[in-house]
């Protein structure tokens, strides 16, 4: 199998998924129309509410949504074989993923820009509110810790990609003020590329400087750098850092991938990993313990269906879209481009060897235990200058394969090394515009949450408020990624990140029964949530059983069997009782009215 059959099928689905599913959900089962103003016009109080450029916008979300997950997902999943990731990406993308987003993003626009704890409390009532509310709070700390950690990890005694990852700070800021006090997005556009480029070519020089030295930092220093950053990140307006940083890390993110793209067409490099890998599709692998279904769609959230979306689209992106008819871009259309993100992960670690692969992803112990013998990686160690083998999470072998397809360009085969390191910068910059929105969205969530006890913390205008909800937010994820803990439940956070997609769903079967024409419209929502529901309880389950609660397993950890149980138990509690609306909405005298109308 080559790479180019694999990424042309990807590119064509997807495109015909926007320009015809798109437009069919966004206009027969939302009626989307431009005929009434967006919450950013009403609320606007240049802060919060603002209304956005479409293009900014959607860079901005695009570049939320786009953290970790299709970096690392599709990486880890190719231990069952290239096929199971890719055809849950596109399925999972399509039919799940981007009408997730699109209603989740619809649906907090109606209720004025609300986050989903709140829509979901004014639709099925309290409880559903409140476990909706905590599930969302629960998962969101883990994730900013979780990613936080990952970013740790590249720019660990890495001034190069500390200096470049930094610079787009006052880069973004800069832009911030010539958007906000000329209007000239193509002005700002420009000279935000211009010194993101200068910044990520003069990074190398920097070593061995006296900034050099100072940007060389260790682990335990940016672990308490980074709740600091979230903290201005998430108080600030949201139209001076997090926006135009957003907006200007997705054009290196998208042309990283387009490049990625390119690269793939001239060489054509064979896919070297089988469609399937039977060793592991029953269990047992070294990478992801469980078997292929339900862990495939566990593995690869983002760049499939992802919960964590549905705090962005229930948070900063619905205070900032100028028209209605930007849900289908922005919300529809940006999770089918991390689809595409997906893919070229997926592309970039089965072009390795498999053997390669696993002795990357596994502990040398285990990889033992494969009896594999490694092919191109000591001439692959050598060219980047470190070893190689053992540093797993998926980070390592998704930079590995990227600079070994660039490296195969005659013209740039000498410069494996700055390809590896550029990779390894650019997951970095991915994953860090996710903790300034992400930790943004827990500022909103705290406030809603707590606000019911604290009544001025409802108010997202109070400064006051804003202040003290980061400050909480930071907080809360700061300890849990200076404490270490959080590395034990990253099977935990899969979980819970899936359960959090299928609330969202829920939200959209709800609103879908209440504002469509036909009440089959309401599939286009309860069928990915009627797959991912199951699929998470029987992940929840078999992890339980298997890992957390087995003390024979190296996971066997009782506080995440405990936490499972819970999440598990909200989830059970919001779909029971959105089935009792559901059967309200459905008894609906509208949809008969409509059936004898049609008729």
């Amino acid at each position: 199998m080559n790479a180019i059959t694999i990424v042309i099928g990807a590119i064509c689905i997807l495109v015909i998924a926007y320009r015809f599913y798109g437009i069919f959900f966004t206009k027969k089962v939302l009626k989307i129309k431009d005929d009434q103003p967006t919450p950013a016009h009403t609320y606007n109080d240049g802060k919060d509410f603002v209304p956005t450029n479409k293009w900014i916008a959607f860079g901005h979300h695009f570049a939320a949504i786009a953290a970790a997950g299709p970096l690392v997902g599709p990486v880890l999943a190719a231990q069952f074989g290239y096929l199971p990731g890719y055809l849950w990406l596109l399925i999972g993308a399509v039919i799940g993923g981007a009408v997730h987003d699109a209603v989740v993003l619809f649906a907090s626009m109606m209720k004025g820009g609300k986050s989903l704890s709140e829509v979901m409390k004014e639709e099925l009532g309290p409880v559903a509110g409140f476990c909706t509310g905590l599930a969302m709070l629960f998962i969101i700390t883990i994730t900013m810790a979780g990613l936080s950690m990952v970013i740790l990890g590249a720019l660990a005694e890495n001034p190069w990609g500390t200096f470049a990852v930094a610079s787009t700070i006052p880069i973004a800021m800069i832009m911030g003020l010539i958007n906000r006090f000329t209007g000239n997005i193509k002005l700002s556009t420009i000279i935000g590329v211009v010194l993101l480029v200068a910044a990520v070519f003069y990074g190398p020089s920097i070593q061995g400087t006296w900034l050099g030295d100072v940007l060389t930092l260790d682990k335990d220093t940016l672990a308490m750098i980074l709740p600091v950053y979230a903290f201005f990140a998430a108080a600030l307006p949201v139209w001076f850092l997090l926006a135009p940083r957003d907006y200007l890390s997705s054009f290196m993110k998208i042309g990283v991938f387009i490049a990625l793209i390119i690269g793939v067409f001239i060489i054509n490099p064979t896919i070297q990993f089988p469609a399937i890998i039977p060793d592991f599709i029953n269990g047992g692998g070294p990478i992801v313990a469980g078997p292929v279904w339900p862990f495939v769609s566990i593995t690869i959230a983002c760049g499939a269906i992802s919960g964590f979306h549905a705090f962005v689209g229930s948070g900063t992106t619905p205070k900032m879209l100028n028209r209605w008819e930007d849900i289908r871009p922005v919300g529809f259309g940006a999770m089918l481009v991390e689809c595409v993100v997906g893919v070229m992960a997926l592309v970039a670690a089965t072009v390795l060897h498999p053997a390669d692969y696993f002795a990357i992803n596994s502990a040398p112990e285990k990889f033992a235990q494969l009896g594999m013998t490694v092919v191109d990686l000591p001439v692959l160690s050598e060219a980047i200058g470190m070893d190689l083998e053992g540093r797993t999470g998926g980070a390592v072998t998704l930079a590995v394969g990227m600079a070994s397809i660039f490296s195969g360009i005659k013209w740039f085969s000498h410069l494996t090394s700055y390809f590896y390191q550029f990779v390894i910068m650019f997951e970095a910059v991915f994953i860090l515009t996710a903790i300034d929105a992400g930790t943004r969205t827990a500022r909103y969530l705290i406030q809603d949450f707590l606000g019911n006890v604290i009544k001025p913390l409802k108010k997202t205008d109070s400064m006051l408020g804003a202040i003290g909800a980061s400050a909480l937010a930071c907080l809360m994820w700061g300890y849990l990624l200076n404490s270490g803990d959080i590395a034990s439940v990253w099977a935990l956070f899969g979980v819970s990140n899936q359960l959090m997609a299928s609330i969202g769903l829920v939200c959209g079967v709800t609103f879908v029964l209440k504002i469509a024409d036909k009440r089959i419209y309401a599939l286009t929502c309860l069928i990915p949530l009627a797959y991912l529901y199951v699929t998470v309880n029987v992940a929840g389950i078999w992890m339980i059983k298997n890992v957390y609660w087995n003390e024979a397993a190296s996971g066997f950890n009782m506080v995440n069997g405990v936490l499972s149980v819970i999440m598990l138990a909200l989830g059970l509690v919001i779909v029971v009782t959105s089935i009792v609306k559901w059967k309200e909405l459905w008894a609906s005298p509208r949809f008969s009215k409509v059936a004898t109308i049609n008729n």
